[in-house]
């Protein structure tokens, strides 16, 4: 089945809605809930948007394994981030939230990464306060940058953003939970709102009475849960999360790990009995639908074109 993109919501007034105008009106909706899962390509963009998600998120973890082939451990430079970003951001209107790490250096480099964010079409970006050697928010070892350096990062961000002119969502995410407890975390995200963050984001969050605490400690800022599997995080649904409180969830290997158990499980059967065995849906013409094939052959059409006419 074709993905359609999901059409801009407009206006009387003026035109179009932005993306980031749209997820930053969401997240300013105290009754609004989004469930975002991670994508890292394309493809897994196409089938998320498929299914009908309100918003995306590229995972930076997914994003380092499937371009780089390699752990989530900061390998991925702004280029990397920035392409794929481009790439998910342009294939609807649909808001994407993009993981940017630690900024990829100091203010003037976090301020140059804001802006390419911005060109590249997301709707939201995330900064954290790791070291630049740094990893995913659920392996050990974790170090964070000093309050200084922390506050600089994201008023860098917000700089940036103004002036561009942006809408862009920044969500301000704390590593210190494990390094340094509670309290400072919880310090470290007032120090993000009141430099101008638009939404708050603990990493690492151990257990319910956690994720209870920093909602109602940060209220009425919007607090996003990032629901790791496997992790330091319990796993926690949508309904649960929504009545905790949360405005955001991410799923970050919502995509990822599907695909890898399936291309483990087709490849393990191609090298065992020399074959592959394939649903209909999973032919050239199914694939190519996902990836907008009629879509593409009506804007040849519509401009005159033959190049596709029977395709």
């Amino acid at each position: 089945m074709e993905s359609e993109p999901v059409p801009l919501l407009t206006s009387t007034d003026g035109p179009p809605e932005h993306p980031a105008a749209r997820l930053r009106r969401m997240i300013e909706d105290p009754n609004a809930f989004i469930l975002a899962p991670g994508v890292y390509d394309g493809f897994s963009a196409r089938v998320a948007l498929g299914v009908g998600f309100e918003a995306l998120y590229m995972t930076g973890a997914g994003t380092t394994a499937s371009r780089l082939g390699r752990a989530d451990l900061g390998l991925a430079s702004l280029p990397d981030m920035v392409a794929n970003a481009s790439t998910l951001a342009s294939l609807s209107s649909t808001p994407l939230l993009a993981d940017m790490d630690t900024g990829y250096g100091g203010p003037v480099a976090v301020a140059r990464s804001t802006e390419a964010y911005i060109r590249a079409g997301v709707a939201g970006l995330h900064i954290e306060d790791q070291v630049a050697e740094k990893r995913c928010g659920h392996l050990g070892g974790k170090r964070v940058v000093g309050m200084g350096e922390w506050r600089a990062r994201v008023r860098a961000c917000v700089a940036a953003r103004r002036r561009a002119g942006s809408d862009i969502v920044i969500v301000a995410r704390t590593d210190a939970l494990q390094l340094l407890g509670y309290q400072s975390a919880v310090e470290r995200l007032r120090v993000a709102r009141e430099e101008g963050a638009d939404m708050g984001f603990l990493e690492g969050v151990r257990n319910e009475g956690e994720m209870r605490q920093i909602v109602a400690d940060m209220f009425p800022w919007p607090m996003v849960l990032n629901m790791v599997e496997h992790g330091v995080t319990p796993r926690v649904g949508r309904k649960k999360a929504r009545s905790i409180g949360f405005r955001m969830v991410i799923w970050p290997f919502a995509t990822l790990g599907p695909a890898y158990l399936a291309m483990r499980e087709g490849l393990e059967g191609l090298k065992r009995e020399g074959e592959v065995r394939l649903p209909v849906e999973c032919g050239p013409r199914g694939i190519f639908e996902v990836c907008g094939l009629e879509e593409d052959i009506r804007v040849d059409e519509e401009a005159g074109g033959e190049a596709f006419r029977g395709v």
